[in-house]
């Protein structure tokens, strides 16, 4: 994803969810970035761009030892 992409999603996610959240660049991808509440990894945002609407998809696996 672009800079200014990823910038738009930061600002998203701190607004709608919590203000410690922080979506940062995956290395050696450039259709997603990654999710993080601090230091803590949530999972990734992907973005899909088919049939000229553009939208994002965030993905958050859930390990039953965390529940």
């Amino acid at each position: 994803m672009k800079p200014d992409e990823i910038k738009k999603l930061d600002a998203y996610f701190k607004r709608m969810f919590n203000a410690n959240m922080a979506v940062k660049a995956r290395p050696r991808k450039d259709d997603s970035a990654e999710v993080y509440l601090g230091d803590e990894f949530l999972g990734v945002v992907f973005k899909d761009d088919e049939d000229g609407d553009l939208s994002y998809n965030f993905s958050m696996a859930i390990l039953d030892g965390d529940l």
